[in-house]
């Protein structure tokens, strides 16, 4: 069975529109339920977080109801990040875990993620399943055998001391840290990581109220940051967004600096110290030509897959690798994390300022970006990529391109998006390709 309801990372969509209400929650928290709740033998578990969206309320009790009714004992963690998920599911003994979060998107859209009970996100075949059961329906456990809830208190802590134990022995004494943590999942957790490591921490976006989150903050709006570390004279900045599983680095002069330049650092460091298996990193096809340069010039393999860092996980899996991410910064560490983590991967930098001496802006300036220009259509109904015209558009461009660039056209897994993508050394050429795809996609749609 094809997915319909699962896009790249779980079910998304505008809060009490199809597909996230109330009630496909509680519908895909008994079909969830019903897939891990395998046999009667034992008691079975599912751990959920999420971040602070105000319609995190509604989905969490739908998720309770629904999973309960099938005999499953619930864990409710309350505002953590993504990450914290992932770990606590394997920790805690859990079947499932589920994080309740749109991650990057404004307040009024949400999603539900799941994770199996290694702490992975589920593979598309299992999602495939746990869609099919709620198409058909699933039977209630006897009542004698329904579910319990119960609130967990200290999960949020367990992590802490989780994401402290990736950087042993490290102090941040003297270290002056803007931490923007989205008005997000990482509003406590963050600073007081940060704050406990011996950082001054100068915190943003860190006062919720369920409507603010990455509302001109955070990974995707790193001005405010940027302005704070200037203001402050701060040494470095770590941008979260709302579920805290990506991240953005800011140097002292608050340029910023995204996930291939952080992968390009660790990957670098990490061969050398003999630690990067495989020598190999893994990234997907949006990021740029210039990693992939940078790579090659210390022998190292890039390895591309999909956008979305659950298929970058899947290929580290497979190959026996242990980095990889997103241009857009999922950074994901499987010697530490089952999925990308921001704020694991933001102590790993200011581990490498630590140990080197070297400020921030040294440090996020790896390799040379080859010009890259990327534009997105919003379209509604009629997939306009099926127009002759876009695709004779894509054809022209492809032979423009044709051994001086790279041309990249996808569809959003998590919103109704084009997203047209090029990368040249030639900009006149690059900015013609690009607005002339995007022309064609515009005028289809």
């Amino acid at each position: 069975m094809t997915r319909k309801l699962f896009g790249t990372d779980g079910v998304r969509g505008e809060a009490n529109s199809h597909p996230m209400t109330a009630d496909m929650a509680l519908r895909l928290g008994a079909a969830a339920g019903r897939f891990f709740r395998r046999d009667d033998s034992r008691a079975h578990r599912v751990v959920i977080g999420k971040d602070t969206r105000l319609s995190g309320y509604m989905f969490e009790n739908a998720l309770t109801a629904g999973f309960t009714s099938t005999g499953m004992n619930v864990l409710l963690l309350g505002p953590v990040p993504t990450p914290a998920v992932g770990f606590l599911t394997p920790s805690m003994r859990a079947d499932v875990g589920v994080m309740i979060s749109a991650s990057h998107n404004p307040h009024h859209d949400n999603g539900i993620k799941f994770f199996g009970p290694d702490g992975f996100k589920l593979s598309d075949d299992a999602e495939a399943e746990i869609e099919r059961l709620l198409h058909e329906g699933v039977a209630p456990a006897k009542s004698q055998n329904i579910g319990r809830a119960k609130h967990v208190y200290d999960g949020r802590f367990r992590y802490n001391e989780r994401v402290k134990s990736t950087v042993p022995g490290v102090r941040l004494d003297g270290l002056k840290v803007v931490i923007d943590c989205a008005n997000g999942a990482a509003y406590k957790t963050a600073p007081e990581v940060l704050w406990e490591l011996g950082a001054d921490v100068i915190p943003v976006g860190t006062a919720p109220n369920g409507f603010n989150i990455n509302d001109g903050c955070g990974s995707t709006a790193p001005q405010t940051a940027a302005e704070t570390i200037i203001s402050h004279g701060a040494h470095v900045g770590i941008c979260l967004d709302g579920d805290a599983d990506r991240v953005m680095i800011l140097d002292e002069t608050g340029h910023v600096a995204d996930g291939d330049q952080i992968m390009a650092l660790l990957a670098a460091k990490w061969a050398t110290e003999g630690k990067l298996k495989g020598d190999t990193l893994v990234a997907t096809v949006m990021s740029n030509l210039g990693l992939e340069r940078f790579l090659d010039a210390k022998n190292l393999r890039l390895e591309r897959t999909p956008v979305g860092d659950r298929y970058v996980v899947e290929a580290m899996r497979r190959g026996g690798w242990n980095l990889g991410g997103e241009q857009s910064g999922h950074i994901v560490m499987t010697d530490y994390a089952t999925t990308g983590d921001g704020l694991i991967a933001g102590l790993q930098f200011l581990a490498e300022m630590v140990r080197t001496g070297m400020p921030a802006g040294r440090l996020t300036q790896n390799f040379d970006r080859v010009p890259q220009l990327l534009k997105n259509v919003r379209y509604d109904g009629t997939d306009p990529m099926q127009s002759a015209a876009v695709q004779a558009s894509i054809a022209q461009a492809e032979a423009d391109l044709k051994d001086k660039g790279r041309l990249l056209i996808r569809k959003s897994g998590t919103e109704p998006l084009i997203r047209v993508m090029a990368e040249c050394e030639d900009e006149a050429m690059l900015n013609s390709v690009v607005n002339g795809i995007v022309a064609e996609v515009e005028a289809a749609v």
